[in-house]
């Protein structure tokens, strides 16, 4: 808890990046490494009490990389009242045996929701590519 009496963000990421590992070693069946964490929204605080429920799922994957994104609802455990407090977007990588980037198997939506998050990941993919090409760009102008 902080000074506040909620719930340590940092605790919520940490947790989020060990789950979120977890999601995609099963899904390439490989060693992972987490490349980026995309966003970390904190929508609302979790109170003392609090039961936190963890989603986590692959929302697509390209070559050798995946997008995985988390959901967190606080859930009062005596009332049944529920809010959604953070959600966030994070890169793994598989490795090969000598560490180096390997091909993951695809993503296959079923649902209308897993079509939306795997819409979703090509969007926020192409804003981290292009983030990073203007960020090269701007680093190579200034020597």
């Amino acid at each position: 808890m902080n000074a506040h009496r909620t719930v340590f963000g940092g605790l919520v990421m940490s947790t989020i990046d060990r789950l979120a590992l977890v999601v995609a070693e099963r899904h390439s069946g490989r060693v992972c490494v987490t490349a980026s964490m995309d966003a970390m929204h904190f929508l609302a605080p979790a109170a003392d009490g609090d039961t936190l429920i963890y989603s986590v799922a692959v929302n697509r994957a390209w070559r050798t990389s995946m997008e995985i994104g988390a959901r967190v609802v606080a859930e009062n455990s005596y009332t049944g009242d529920s809010r959604h407090i953070v959600s966030a977007y994070l890169t793994f990588v598989a490795l090969d045996e000598h560490g180096r980037a390997i091909i993951v198997p695809p993503v296959r939506p079923e649902t209308d929701a897993e079509q939306h998050r795997y819409e979703e990941a090509e969007v926020r993919r192409a804003l981290r590519l292009e983030h990073a090409e203007r960020l090269k760009t701007m680093r190579a102008a200034r020597r």
